[in-house]
């Protein structure tokens, strides 16, 4: 009896064992499990560090919170460049490259106010931007319609993330080329720069919605127009 009992659990765990290895993985998982949205996952993985080394903000730690966030700029054109080339572009990629892009950013910039390295109102006005850009993006989604990005969106986003790097690194360093050397204060290059994307940011918004209303209004008049025959 004994054995009978044996063998029936041996049979059942080796039932179970050959259900799971035939089912196939949820398309959650598939989604999830590739190489560009493991860099992204990445990438939100480094905002602990990074607000941990600002959290002193000595050269040291500040050089290395600039290598942080230069390395996660950098894992975001990858991950991007590798979707598009392998064909991984996923919903989950979708969702979560620009959720990590603006995670980190908003990361470092709220440790700059702490750290008084920039102005609150500049912080104020690159995240009032973001919101108002992903409602639009939203809305016009959910109508169907796609806002595409424009030149300034791109300028805006490369200033802010190498304004962002030289903020992190914040102290004066020297920068030598060849036999040239002179010292470089990389808080107000940072600031600088930051202050210019904050430019391109409300150019940038303004365009999206000038954008956002002509789609409307072109909608509008195709609605009028069938409603009309």
């Amino acid at each position: 009896m004994a054995t009978d009992r044996a063998t029936r659990k041996q049979r059942k765990r080796e039932e179970r064992a050959r259900r799971r290895a035939e089912r196939k993985p949820s398309v959650l998982v598939q989604e999830f499990w590739n190489l560009p949205n493991m860099l992204t996952l990445g990438r939100i993985l480094l905002i602990p560090p990074f607000v941990w080394f600002l959290y002193d903000a000595d050269p040291l730690n500040s050089l290395f919170a600039g290598l942080v966030f230069a390395v996660a700029s950098i894992t975001d054109v990858v991950d991007g460049y590798l979707a598009r080339k392998w064909n991984l572009i996923t919903v989950v990629g979708k969702f979560m490259d620009p959720l990590a892009d603006k995670l980190i950013a908003m990361a470092a910039l709220v440790m700059m106010v702490r750290l008084g390295r920039i102005a609150a109102w500049v912080v104020i006005v690159l995240l009032a931007r973001e919101l108002i850009v992903s409602g639009l993006r939203t809305i016009a989604a959910s109508e169907g319609m796609v806002i595409a990005a424009g030149q300034e969106g791109k300028w805006k986003t490369s200033l802010q993330l190498v304004g962002i790097i030289s903020l992190c690194v914040h102290y004066v360093h020297p920068l030598t080329l060849g036999s040239f050397s002179t010292p470089v204060d990389y808080n107000l290059v940072g600031k600088v720069l930051v202050y210019l994307s904050g430019a391109f940011s409300v150019w940038s918004a303004v365009v999206y919605f000038r954008a956002f209303l002509a789609m409307l209004a072109k909608r509008g008049d195709e609605t009028s127009a069938a409603k009309s025959v």
